[in-house]
C-alpha cells in the first residue's frame, strides 16, 4: 500500500473531510467555549445528523463524526444558528486558535482572543497555511507550551505580553490592545519571507533554516520553555475537569454536561465545566488521575479512518493496563501520526498488511526499534513495549 496521503489542512464545518464512517465535521469554539446552550445544541445536531459521535481534537476543537453529505448543510445552518459559523472557508481556516483552558475573569485572554479572531476575519488577513495556528497562553501560568502553534501570545518574565514565533526564544513586547496586531503581522512576514511554499509551511521549521526575524520580535526574551504533563482530571479553579477514553463521546455525554454549566474545551482531550466543584454522575466520564487509559493516546483507526491500516482503540484499551505509571502510549493507524503529531515515549504504528511497527521516545514517522509485530503478540506480551530496543 501507498504511503499515507498528506493533505496539508485539517477539517473545519465548512470544508469537512471524509472519513471511513461518513464526513468529519470540526467546530472551532469561539474563545475555546462553549455556553451551556451551543454544548446542548451540538449535542443535538451530531444526534440528528451524524453517528452521534463526538472528537475532541488536540487543538481544543470538536468534531462531530458520521455527517451524510445530504445533511451537511442542514447541520451547517444548525451551527450557523449556535454561531458557531464563520463567514467563509478562508476566514474557518485562519481562525485556528488555540486558548488556555484556565483564563479567568479580567486576566485579558478572552480580550485577546476576540481581538485576534476579528483580525483574522478581515478580508486582508494573511492567507496562512491550514495547520498554521496560534496559541493564546497569557493566563497566569502557561499551559499550552507542548500544544502546536505557529504564533504564541503569552506571559514573559516579570508578566509582560508577549507575541512570540514558535521556536524563537524572544518575542514583541505587546499590550492587549496590540496583541493581535502583532501576531497578525507576524503571520505576514512569515509569508513574505517565504515560509510557506506550495501553500504549506510551520513557523518553527521558517525559523531553522536561518532566516532572520524582525527585530521587534528580538526585543524581549520568552520565558523558559515549561515542558508541564497535561492536567489531570478533578476541580480546578474554574472549575471541574473531566475526560473521556480515546478523547470521544457520545452526544448523549455532551447534552448532559451542558446541562451543568458552560464548557471550556481543552487541547487534552478534556473538558472544563465551569464553576463545578464535582463531576457529574454522567457514565463515561474519566475522573481519576490515575485511569491506566488517561496514558494511551489512539487515532480513530481502521475502519473508522480509510488511511488507517490497523484497529488502533482495542489494542490502546489492552495495552493501557500493562503500562508503568510513568509510561506513556500514542497508538498510531499509519505514520502520519494524526491524534499526535508529537513525540512520545511509546509510539505503535501500523504497517501494510495490518503489523505495527514500535517507536522509543520519537514520531510516528521516526525509525523503528522492533518492527513487525502482531496485535495479538502485542495484546498477549505488553512487555514488549519496554524491553531493551534490540532491532527485529
Amino acid at each position: 500500500m501507498s504511503a499515507p496521503v498528506i493533505k496539508g489542512w485539517c477539517p473545519g464545518a465548512l470544508r469537512p473531510m471524509l472519513s471511513g464512517d461518513g464526513l468529519v465535521v470540526r467546530v472551532r469554539p469561539r474563545g475555546g467555549r462553549l455556553t451551556q446552550a451551543q454544548g446542548k445544541g451540538i449535542a443535538d445536531l451530531s444526534a440528528r445528523h451524524g453517528n452521534g459521535l463526538i472528537d475532541l481534537s488536540a487543538r481544543a476543537n470538536i468534531q462531530l463524526r458520521g455527517i451524510s453529505e445530504a445533511d451537511h448543510g442542514r447541520l451547517i445552518e444548525g451551527l450557523a444558528a449556535l454561531g458557531l459559523i464563520d463567514e467563509t472557508t478562508e476566514v474557518e481556516s485562519r481562525r485556528n486558535i488555540t486558548v488556555t483552558p484556565f483564563w479567568r475573569h479580567g486576566d485579558g485572554v478572552q480580550e485577546v482572543v476576540t481581538s485576534l479572531a476579528g483580525a483574522l476575519g478581515r478580508p486582508d488577513a494573511p492567507p496562512t497555511p491550514g495547520k498554521f495556528g496560534y496559541a493564546v497562553d497569557c493566563g497566569a501560568e502557561p499551559v499550552l507550551s507542548e500544544i502546536s502553534a505557529d504564533i504564541r501570545i503569552e506571559r514573559g518574565p516579570g508578566g509582560t505580553l508577549l507575541v512570540r514565533p514558535d521556536g524563537a526564544a524572544t518575542g514583541a513586547a505587546a499590550t492587549l490592545g496590540n496583541a493581535a496586531t502583532l501576531a497578525v503581522d507576524l503571520a505576514q512576514w512569515f509569508l513574505a519571507t517565504g515560509g510557506a511554499p506550495d501553500g504549506r509551511g510551520r513557523m518553527a521549521a521558517h525559523l531553522a533554516r536561518g532566516v532572520r526575524l524582525p527585530d521587534i520580535f528580538t526585543d524581549l526574551p520568552a520565558r523558559p520553555r515549561a515542558t508541564a504533563p497535561a492536567p489531570a482530571p478533578g476541580p480546578l479553579p474554574p472549575g471541574f475537569l473531566v475526560a473521556f477514553e480515546f478523547g470521544q463521546m457520545m452526544a448523549e455525554t455532551m447534552s448532559r454536561l451542558a446541562e451543568t454549566g458552560s464548557l471550556r474545551i481543552t487541547p487534552w482531550r478534556m473538558i472544563l465545566i465551569e464553576d463545578a466543584t464535582e463531576a457529574p454522575p454522567i457514565p463515561g466520564l474519566i475522573i481519576d488521575p490515575a485511569d491506566p487509559m488517561l496514558r494511551v493516546i489512539a487515532c480513530t483507526g481502521a475502519p473508522g479512518c480509510p488511511q488507517a491500516l490497523v484497529a488502533t482503540r482495542e489494542l490502546a484499551r489492552a495495552l493501557a493496563g500493562a503500562l508503568p505509571a510513568t509510561a506513556r502510549l500514542h497508538v498510531s493507524g499509519c505514520a502520519k501520526g494524526c491524534a499526535h503529531p508529537a513525540r512520545a515515549p511509546l509510539t505503535l504504528v501500523g504497517r501494510a498488511g495490518g503489523t505495527l511497527d514500535l517507536i522509543r521516545d520519537g514520531t510516528a514517522a521516526d525509525a523503528p526499534s522492533l518492527t513487525g509485530l502482531a496485535t495479538a503478540t502485542l495484546a498477549a506480551n505488553p512487555t514488549l513495549l519496554t524491553e531493551t530496543a534490540h532491532a527485529s
